[in-house]
């Protein structure tokens, strides 16, 4: 019996980030998110079960609400990176959930290790 597409990515997540606790105890999360229509980014501490700062392209400061494309995501990662220095955060592992390392969640990445955050 085949699996649903929902199923895999719920599998694919879990692998992931159950393999990312075991290498990277006691740091910072920085969980992506990405939608057809929006994309958000979340710095967790997962000992606590705290968000410490957040980012998105709902957020009508940013200038982005409704995209979701290559840009948007860039400007993204540096809100995230210039948010998580404010809250004193310098390095974090990069949580990639079910999808896949490329387009705009690399992008994501590439502007946050940019502006400063080390994943």
């Amino acid at each position: 019996m085949a699996n649903s597409k929902r199923k895999l990515f719920l599998k694919r997540r879990l692998r992931v980030r159950n393999k990312l606790r075991k290498v990277n105890a006691g740091r910072v999360r920085l969980s992506v998110h990405r939608s057809n229509k929006n994309i958000s980014v979340q710095l967790i501490d997962d000992v606590n079960g705290v968000t410490l700062a957040a980012a998105s392209t709902l957020e009508k400061d940013l200038g982005m609400v409704g995209k979701c494309n290559v840009e948007a995501a860039t400007k993204i990662g540096t809100a995230i990176a210039e948010r998580a220095q404010k809250a004193g955060i310098t390095e974090a592992y990069f949580d990639r959930g079910g999808f896949l390392f490329h387009g705009r969640v690399k992008a994501v990445a590439d502007a946050a290790r940019e502006a400063g955050l080390k994943i």
